[in-house]
């Protein structure tokens, strides 16, 4: 019987616990009385000023039964597991006031679990009092009341602790049961408000929650995390924990948190990894790009901590779930944090398993059918970049080097816009030709193997990124414009399973304006390099360089189409090959570089350095002159672009010449010093496996480029094999480098008669080749695109072949010949025979083709309009002091009397306001060269020339009378044509005689 002077609410909780006889057996549910119970919750609903109290006198019931518990106090044990029935009863009847009970109720649960966390039935009955809370409250307490906030994060370590417990004496049922107490508890954290009301709070909860989710998943195989994926997936987890924050607090259900009954069968491993994933994957639903962030570290921190990243097939398949599982906005930041924390450590002296582990999960996420919108893929491979050369600079041979390759080529997998592929091909092709000119380290004094290094893993790269974006393509054939069929690129990123991601990107294809900068690659002084260049460019000219109205049928035999090739787009592409497209200009580059290659002593830019001396030639006549340009490069330039940055002083020399004038610069000097004629004074660098690769790339540029190839490549051809006559070879390395040469060039022309189906071409090739021996020249390496291999080894020349053999001969005169009459060569160029062999026959030599690469054809400029369009629309659209194209167009302002008196006064050009005294001064390229061509420095300001006083022009003052509205109207004219007096010329010429009602 309760003492008389016993307050109401104490007297009401006292009711509802059994008598003190029965307590003992009140098992194994110890619940109190459900009537009693009932008047307490109805008492607390309804007098919310009483649930302080209430919760005070349980919270002190709770610790003084902990204490006795904790002795082994059976009967303290049942009051105590009575005491927290009742305070979910409270937390679930009182939801509204849930803010009124949380101080009491956590500081119960605290205590409780910091003395009885290894009673499991305790502390399952402690978690499902901890369950009932987060599902009601609204997290508005945490950060806000230090009590609450201390008493919930204590709660969480404890439960994290139990989520991943583990220890060599403990049982293994016991460790699954405790984990699966934790998990749950957490399971109902990470599905309430508490978790994300405060950001402050935000990453202090993670940082306690992510290891009890990640350890789990780490002692099970990937085999059973995927069984338990599937099941994940399939059966969602219930609607009243992944939605109840949509809900109102009054629909909402707590869940109940039981132990496992004794004599079943104990939870698995694959049961707490199941219940792992469903948290974690909840938890990623309900988190934004920042918390994802938090979210990613605090994993990368639990895997430093756990020894994780020792499996790293474990890492990957949960950065590809984490992925997957972030909303579709957010996912961005899981990768971009990826590379963040690869990049943290790039200056590691030693590879470590954090990095491999890193690197791997960034190109398993890459390669993952798992969409990346608003992915920074120009942030993130600038960071990739810079990291393989860190790599490199501290360990030429780094372990992890092959690993961010294939992360740079996984990213062209996906692809958002239509320049993307572009956009970072030419990222990549700007780091390269720095690290071709000025090498490594900013000026550091880095080996020759670590550049080389450095040049091989990008080019994997580049070619990974192309063939990376075409991987939609890999398992059916490319279909070109003219229905045949070609074989798909070999693609090395792996395939994802899923068909939904196979699609079509639509993507621009890599310009061949992008791609030039690299030629010089394949004169490199290293072997290595040279090979690896090769692979890169016969893929490239393959797969990706455009194709205007070049292409060959099905047996490799290039024929006209009348029914695609009209006249209008033969015209169009015989002014693009003749006057210098894209493609034309990097086909006449490239075969400047190979005459290089194949025939100088002297190869890479860096090594033209070693020597300011003009390398020897056969002789005194075939030795080029001296250039008569002033303005052409030479080794006693002012500025020594060759030397090492070491040597350099402060002056402007080492920062004012790009990396791309200084590679234009070297080559011409190289091409003009490139021997004539092939001697024992001027010995060619290259190795048989060089030229191998020449008629790799030859075969590839003739075969997939016939027409532009032919026009380019022909001469070419004629001056390598002029460079093989030599009448004294007596040199036995000369002589079989000639009759290597004369093998390469049989065969290049065997590949030239059977695409043009010149059969005179075709039988000269193969009785030059049937009339001596093979000289074994090596096939081309099997390219795998995104893959670094190891670095190729040439192959010598073969000294025991004999030397006195005669040389394989043919007419070259009569080989052009056949060219020049063949019918399927003048339908496809539209030029007569006369006409092609003008082209074909002119004088050609390395520096004049790569002249032609690299400067601009002003004929080709006023081929189709006497007037650019661009400068037509420019005065309507251009309101700026713009010095190249305002200045050549007139105002749009009225004509006026002030105009006819100018004009008749001979002060009409003078009166433009565009060439008026207050604008910029006049630029002139009349006396400079081209910068790109001989590195010259930009553009000086000139004196213009003092303007002669002349009379008033008789078509301008006629021009200004018709604008005026006197005479005959002209609908023709045109306002620009007093800024263009040799145009005026031609039109005065053709216009009919001045009529009435005016003379001039």
């Amino acid at each position: 019987m309760p003492f008389p002077f016993t307050p109401n609410h104490v007297q009401l909780i006292a009711a509802c616990y059994p008598p003190n006889a029965n307590l003992l057996t009140a098992g194994p549910d110890y619940r109190p009385n459900s009537q009693e119970l009932s008047r307490l919750t109805y008492y607390a609903s309804n007098r919310p000023g009483k649930i302080n109290k209430l919760t005070g006198e349980l919270e002190r019931r709770v610790r003084v039964d902990c204490k006795k518990a904790q002795t082994g106090n059976l009967r303290a044990r049942a009051t105590l597991l009575i005491t927290l029935a009742i305070i979910k009863a409270l937390a679930t009847e009182c939801r509204r006031d849930i803010s009124l009970l949380s101080s009491s109720l956590l500081g119960s649960i605290s205590i409780t679990l910091t003395c009885l966390s290894q009673d499991l039935e305790v502390a399952a009955r402690t978690a499902s009092v901890f369950a009932a809370w987060t599902t009601y409250t609204d997290g508005h307490l945490i950060g806000a009341d230090r009590y609450v906030t201390e008493e919930h994060m204590n709660c969480l370590q404890v439960f994290s602790r139990m989520g991943r417990m583990d220890g060599p004496n403990l049982d293994h049922e016991v460790r699954n049961r405790t984990r699966l107490l934790g998990l749950n508890a957490l399971l109902g954290v990470v599905a309430s408000d508490v978790l994300f009301y405060s950001s402050a709070q935000f990453a202090p909860q993670i940082t306690s929650l992510i290891p009890a989710l990640i350890v789990p998943l780490w002692n099970v195989e990937q085999t059973t995390l995927e069984h338990e994926f599937s099941s994940v997936k399939d059966q969602p987890t219930s609607p009243y924990i992944s939605g109840f924050r949509d809900r109102p607090a009054v629909e909402r259900r707590a869940a109940s948190i039981h132990l496992h009954v004794d004599g079943d069968k104990g939870p698995t491993s694959g049961d707490v990894a199941n219940t792992a994933l469903r948290a974690l994957s909840l938890l990623l639903e309900h988190s934004n790009a920042m918390q994802a962030g938090i979210i990613m570290k605090a994993v990368f921190d639990c895997l430093d901590d756990t020894g994780g990243w020792q499996r790293t097939d474990h890492c990957e398949w949960l950065a590809v779930k984490i992925a997957d599982w972030t909303q579709y906005q957010y996912r961005y930041a899981i990768p971009s944090r990826l590379v963040e924390a690869l990049v943290e450590q790039q200056d590691a002296q030693h590879t470590t398993p954090r990095h491999i582990a890193l690197a791997a999960m960034v190109k398993t996420v890459f390669t993952s059918p798992t969409p990346l919108v608003n992915l920074s893929t120009s942030d993130i491979i600038s960071s990739l970049i810079t990291l393989i050369l860190r790599r490199i600079i501290v360990n030429t041979d780094d372990p992890l080097l092959p690993t961010l390759v294939e992360c740079i080529a996984s990213l062209g997998t996906h692809v958002y816009y239509a320049d993307q592929i572009q956009d970072l091909a030419g990222e990549l092709v700007s780091r390269l030709s720095l690290i071709e000119t000025t090498g490594l380290g900013n000026g550091r004094i880095v080996s020759d193997s670590a550049r080389a290094q450095a040049v091989r893993c990008l080019l994997a790269a580049l070619q990974g990124l192309i063939h990376a974006a075409d991987i939609h393509d890999a398992a059916k054939e490319d279909l070109p414009e003219d229905g045949r069929s070609r074989k798909s690129p070999i693609i090395s990123t792996p395939v994802p399973s899923d068909a939904n991601h196979v699609k079509p990107s639509r993507r621009s294809k890599v310009s061949p304006e992008v791609w030039h900068e690299t030629l010089t690659l394949l004169c490199d002084a290293q072997y290595c390099v040279r090979a690896d260049y090769a692979g890169a460019l016969v893929s490239y000219v393959k797969h990706e360089i455009p194709r205007l109205g070049d292409y060959i049928d099905g047996d490799g035999v290039r024929r006209a189409r009348p029914l695609q090739e009209g006249p209008v787009r033969q015209a169009g592409t015989l002014s693009s090959v003749m006057y210098g497209d894209s493609t034309t200009r990097l086909l006449n580059a490239l075969h400047a570089d190979i005459y290089l290659l194949a025939t100088s002593s002297v190869l890479g830019i860096g090594a033209s350095s070693s020597s300011n001396t003009t390398p020897p030639t056969s002789d005194a006549g075939d030795a080029p002159s001296a250039p008569s340009d002033a303005s052409a490069p030479t080794a006693d330039d002012s500025v020594n672009l060759d030397s090492p940055p070491e040597s350099r002083d402060n002056s402007r020399r080492s920062t004012a010449i790009p990396p791309r004038t200084r590679k234009t610069s070297v080559m011409l000097r190289l091409l003009q010093n490139a021997p004539r004629r092939l001697s024992s004074s001027a010995n060619a660098s290259a190795s048989l496996s060089d030229y191998g690769n020449i008629l790799a790339i030859l075969t590839a540029v003739h075969e997939n480029l016939p027409v532009r190839a032919l026009l380019t490549g022909v001469p070419m051809l004629l001056a390598l094999d002029g460079a093989c006559q030599h009448d004294n070879a007596t040199d036995p390395a000369i002589a079989q480098r000639i009759r290597v040469l004369k093998e390469l060039l049989a065969k290049v022309w065997l590949v030239v008669g059977t695409v043009w189906s010149c059969s005179d071409v075709t039988e000269a090739a193969n009785k030059a080749l049937s009339s001596q021996p093979s000289s074994g020249l090596p096939d081309l390496a099997e390219v795998h695109p995104g893959i670094l291999q190891s670095a190729k080894e040439p192959q010598p020349f073969d000294t025991s072949s004999p030397s006195n053999s005669p040389l394989p001969t043919w007419d070259s005169e009569a080989l052009l010949m056949s060219i020049v009459s063949n019918t399927n060569v003048q339908n496809a160029t539209g030029l007569d025979r006369q006409g092609l062999l003008r082209r074909l026959a002119a004088q050609w030599t390395p520096e004049i083709a790569f002249k032609e690469s690299i400067e601009a054809q002003t004929s080709y400029d006023g081929f189709n309009d006497k007037v650019s369009p661009l400068v037509k629309v420019a005065p309507a659209l251009m309101h700026i002091d713009n010095m190249s194209l305002q200045s050549l167009a007139r105002s749009t302002r009225g004509v006026g009397v002030t105009d006819l008196r100018e004009a008749l006064e001979g002060r009409r050009s003078l009166s433009n306001p565009n060439l008026a005294a207050n604008r910029a001064p006049s630029l002139s390229t009349l006396e400079h060269t081209s910068i790109g061509a001989h590195g010259e420095s930009p553009l000086r300001q000139v004196r213009s020339r003092p303007q002669q006083r002349k009379i008033g022009s008789p078509n301008e003052v006629r021009d200004l009378l018709n604008k005026l509205g006197i005479g005959k109207q002209n609908g023709n004219s045109n306002m620009l044509k007093s800024s263009f007096p040799i145009l005026q010329k031609t039109e005065q010429k053709t216009k009919s005689p001045t009529i009435p009602p005016y003379k001039t």
